[in-house]
């Protein structure tokens, strides 16, 4: 059996808690022995191992950073990769300019003295933590900005050393203006004041009043299906350009919504339309929180959805952090601020509310029809007219997926994930990624992260006679949506104006970690969740398989909810092993390799509606159950002790990402099937994860901006050109 395991489009393939992946002594050392252990290999090769097309794209590259550098002394310098050793940073937690930091910045100038240097004239841009075992020390990694003009002012003497500056690809580049974008609120201010001022200069020069205005009629009216990321981003540059918009959501504000959930964690009652996957915020509100993405962080789009965050409540530290997360505990006072400045800005919000239909005439939407979500007789449905619908359902809003193609509109089938989620004691995690340094860690509270992981392993389609004589395709295996020390803690109390999390019942509080993300009574998913300090004794992460449509074909599921049907068919078998009552299916890693019912007592769970010892391995698909099974074994050669009798396994986590794409233009956003329909986010196909989907509604509301006039301008030359996510979140 021939194994590959490298980086490619959306897999990060590294088991350390870093951001590039290396291949350890550990395993050259294997590799020397036996050939079947597979090479770790980085996304970009560096150093001889590049391939001579790279290093002439790299030298063209040097040359041009060299070329673009005309004047030293103006703008910022952009110094990366400056490494503080641990023991001498203030910690995970400070994000200024500590003395430490200043002797990296020393070197690069080579400045004499480091406590000479003003910190007032650097900012961090970026702070990550490296533990990997191929260093002889943990450190923290810094990119920061020098604003040479207050530099200067500070310190006269370092004239002549930035005059030796010399500019170098990723570790020392020159910026004439500072790679920074503000909150959207700002953007979009400033974007009208411009185009104001340059209509207002038309007006004059032509002579003729109102030419160049935009038409004087009455506001579009637009409605925005669905209050996660991408709903709450649409509606926000929409509103503030000057649309009427109504914000549609089936399920409820934030605080009715923790109200709901907490009946379903205390007393098992499912509310279907208001639970850990629909009501404001989207699903991520009781999520982990995590704001990674592989759009580009430093991207001007990237940057102004987390600023927006910030703007509404975020900790200005996840514009700094390398591993940036928000929690339950954040998101939720952050929805409310979001919320009220919509209303502020004169958005109709419609929590509870269901959409049943569209209104269509003319092969154009006019409009919704829209019913009382708790109402599932329908019996009191509404008629909406509207110009243009922004869809911004979630990926398990399923029953509009089935209406759009009531009406025959284009869905097309697209590649996902599926698998189990593994849960191991957080402690032991901290001990195989930091050995000795794990005391540091302190619950969250320490001068080092919360210790995390993230692995993938790739078989390819030669291996199929190894695995189990079906596998004819290429599939990934990988860790998905990583959750180190988190709890669910429910209930509120809403004195003062504020949330505050109290405990419900004793056991309800005691380190949640694995939620129930059921929709439906029948079905049984779970996810995984942590509040921002991290502080629980649990550590857990999906492990899955990505799928495709020759496995749906498999199991005689066609058309274009195929996927969707493919994740009922293992919901349903889940909740049929639980054995109902939302019980979830549970065996220890160990047994699940070795194909056997787990005898002995399970280890202890965070998951707090019960679990029941069940064969996993007998949940997919022989060929799905192999490729998972070479990949854990795969991740315990980069993460020793990843199996081991805690290790305890839960079924199933099915909703990595949408199970489709509903197809649209890439310039409007707009349906190739339907006129006025414009599908955004990831319940369409366009994102994965929170900020992604942000970036993606945020596009979306300009592009329907445009369509009704209220914005001329190219949104791209201000916030760059929209990039697709891949179908994985994190």
């Amino acid at each position: 059996m021939s194994l590959n395991l490298k980086l490619h489009s959306g897999f990060l393939s590294l088991a350390l808690p870093y951001y590039s992946c290396y291949s350890t002594p550990r395993t050259r050392h294997l590799r020397s022995r036996n050939q079947t252990v597979p090479a770790i290999r980085c996304a970009k090769r560096t150093g001889k191992q590049r391939y001579p097309s790279e290093k002439k794209k790299l030298k063209q590259k040097h040359k041009q950073v060299l070329n673009d550098v005309n004047n030293k002394f103006e703008g910022f310098w952009r110094l990366s990769k400056l490494a503080v050793p641990v023991h001498k940073d203030p910690g995970k937690d400070f994000i200024g300019v500590s003395h430490a930091l200043l002797d990296e910045i020393t070197k690069v100038l080579q400045f004499p003295v480091a406590s000479m240097l003003p910190a007032e004239a650097f900012t961090v841009v970026r702070k990550s933590f490296d533990a990997r075992k191929v260093l002889k020390e943990p450190k923290f990694v810094y990119t920061v900005d020098m604003d040479v003009s207050k530099l200067l002012d500070l310190e006269p003497r370092t004239w002549d050393f930035i005059s030796r500056l010399e500019a170098k690809v990723g570790s020392v580049e020159h910026m004439l203006h500072k790679r920074a974008s503000g909150d959207l609120i700002n953007i979009i201010h400033d974007c009208k004041k411009v185009s104001d001022d340059t209509l207002l200069r038309k007006e004059i020069s032509s002579g003729s009043e109102g030419l160049y205005k935009y038409p004087r009629t009455r506001k579009p009216k637009v409605a925005v299906v669905g209050s996660g990321p991408s709903g709450l981003f649409a509606s926000l540059v929409l509103a503030e350009l000057g649309a009427d918009v109504t914000l549609i959501e089936r399920g409820q504000a934030v605080e009715k919504r923790g109200r709901d959930i907490g009946a379903l964690v205390v007393r098992r009652m499912l509310e279907m339309e208001s639970n850990f996957c629909f009501g404001e915020g989207g699903a991520g509100t009781w999520s982990d929180g995590k704001l990674v993405t592989r759009i580009g962080r430093n991207s001007n789009s990237v940057l102004a959805v987390m600023n927006t965050l910030v703007h509404f409540g975020a900790p200005a530290n996840i514009l700094v952090d390398g591993k940036s997360h928000l929690g339950t505990d954040r998101l939720i006072p952050l929805l409310r601020n979001f919320r009220q400045h919509l209303q502020r800005l004169g958005v109709t919000i419609k929590f509870g509310t269901r959409v049943d239909d569209l209104l269509i005439e003319n092969a154009r939407i006019v409009g919704v029809k829209v019913s009382d979500s708790k109402d599932n007789s329908q019996s009191d449905i509404q008629k909406l007219g509207f110009d243009a619908v922004i869809l911004a359902v979630g990926h398990s809003a399923r029953d509009i997926y089935e209406m759009l193609v009531s009406h025959n509109i284009n869905l097309v089938p697209k590649d996902f994930a599926v698998g189990l989620r593994m849960e191991h004691p957080q402690e032991l995690i901290n001990s195989i990624q930091y050995s000795e340094l794990a005391t540091e860690v302190q619950k969250g509270r320490g001068k080092v992260p919360v210790a995390d992981y993230k692995v993938a392993k790739y078989v390819s389609g030669e291996d199929g006679d190894a695995l189990s004589g079906v596998v004819t395709t290429n599939r990934s295996c990988y860790s998905f949506c990583m959750c180190p020390g988190g709890q669910f803690v429910c209930g509120y109390n809403l004195k003062r104006n504020l949330i505050v999390f109290h405990v419900i019942a004793f056991h309800c509080s005691r380190n949640w970690h694995i939620v129930l993300t059921s929709t439906n009574p029948s079905e049984l998913c779970i996810n995984g969740m942590s509040f921002s300090r991290r502080s629980s004794r649990w550590a857990n992460a999906a492990l899955v398989v990505t799928v495709s449509a020759k496995d749906f074909d498999a199991l005689d599921l066609h058309g274009p909810l195929a996927g969707v049907k493919f994740q009922r068919e293992f919901e349903q078998r889940a909740a049929i092993m639980g054995g109902g009552s939302f019980v979830v299916p549970a065996q220890k890693v160990t047994d699940f390799l070795e194909n056997k019912l787990s005898a002995s007592p399970l280890p202890p769970s965070s998951y707090r509606l019960g679990v029941k010892a069940a064969s996993l391995h007998e949940l997919f698909p022989t060929h799905l159950t192999d490729a998972l099974k070479h990949s854990i074994s795969m991740f315990d050669e980069e993460l020793p002790g990843f199996i081991s009798d805690t290790g305890l396994l839960h079924g199933v986590e099915t909703r990595t990402s949408c199970p489709l794409q509903i197809p649209r233009n890439n310039e409007t956003c707009e349906s190739t099937s339907l006129k006025g329909l414009y599908p955004v986010g990831e319940g369409a196909g366009y994102a994965g994860g929170i900020v992604s989907a942000a970036a993606d509604g945020m596009y979306a509301g300009f592009a329907v901006a445009k369509d009704f006039g209220l914005f001329p301008a190219d949104i791209e030359s201000i916030l760059g050109k929209a990039q697709a996510a891949g179908f994985a979140k994190y």
